[in-house]
């Protein structure tokens, strides 16, 4: 899968955990999939940072080509650090820096407007009912076996999302899978294995440090 492709998904995956952790502090009772993310906004504001444990699987159509592998990703406000086998990307809320182990290099940017969107959940959620219409989709079952709530976001007007479905735990409020389908033909599967909540990094852990790694080729898109 390209470089590029692979670094947009990740962006629009590190949305959705925000998103679905916010959710997950609460229990689903209503089937109401705007007073779901209404209140998601709520508690994502009193957040005081955590770290994700998942595994993701994606499909390229185009490319027809699938991948799975593990990650983590640690969380505090818009800031965010997301670490797969292949990639390593830092956010302090102003730049982005993506290293690439396999050619030793790091790309910073700064992200648009669009794509702060998919960075920052507070965003995402003050603004979902202008750029996206919330469907509560009824219940199913999670891959761990539990009771879920199915959710499903689709933009209102055009975007890389054609649509995000969203599976929370209908007793423990736990986010259970997420599926990203991108109009580029990508498709992402997450499924959490463990959430820590409460997780107050400090803000230099968001900052890509060059002295960590002294062979890295900095290539600036500013």
């Amino acid at each position: 899968m390209k470089r590029e492709n692979k670094i947009k998904v990740y962006r629009v995956l590190v949305a959705v955990f925000l998103c679905l952790w916010a959710v997950s502090g609460m229990r689903a009772s209503a089937q109401n999939a705007t007073s779901i993310l209404d209140k998601a906004a709520s508690a994502y504001e009193d957040s005081n940072g955590l770290t994700a444990f998942f595994t993701m699987q994606t499909r390229s159509d185009v490319q027809k080509v699938s991948e799975s592998f593990d990650g983590t990703v640690d969380i505090k406000g818009d800031k965010f650090v997301l670490k797969t086998p292949d990639m390593i990307t830092w956010f302090d809320g102003t730049t982005q820096w993506s290293f690439v182990e396999r050619n030793e290099e790091v790309n910073v940017s700064t992200p648009t407007g669009e794509e702060l969107q998919a960075t920052n959940p507070a965003l995402l959620l003050r603004s979902y009912k202008k750029g996206f219409t919330a469907k509560y989709k009824g219940e199913s079952t999670a891959p761990n076996g539990k009771a879920a709530y199915d959710i499903e976001l689709v933009p209102k007007k055009k975007s890389d999302i054609v649509r995000v479905e969203l599976q929370i735990e209908k007793f423990s409020g736990l986010p259970a899978s997420i599926a990203v389908f991108s109009k580029n033909g990508i498709s992402s599967t997450i499924r959490i294995s463990k959430m820590k909540t409460g997780v107050n990094q400090p803000d230099s852990f968001f900052v890509f440090n060059e002295k960590d790694y002294p062979d890295a080729e900095i290539v600036d898109l500013r």
